[in-house]
């Protein structure tokens, strides 16, 4: 059986994207959970909110 062609999307996912994961307990970060379940675009959420960090830091500096 032959493999399927990557698709030019894949192999640039393959290339270039990086993926990381968090792990939440319901228990006791309950207000984490609530507060990404809240929002249309957790990933841009997350990603504004680093970034927002990162202005923050250099400014300081």
């Amino acid at each position: 059986m032959c493999e399927r062609k990557q698709t030019p999307q894949e192999r640039y996912a393959a290339k270039y994207k990086k993926q990381f994961k968090i792990d939440c307990i319901t228990t006791t970060e309950q207000d984490i959970i609530e507060k990404l379940e809240s929002v249309p675009n957790k990933a841009g959420y997350i990603k504004q909110l680093i970034r927002a960090d990162i202005a923050a830091s250099k400014a300081k500096d």
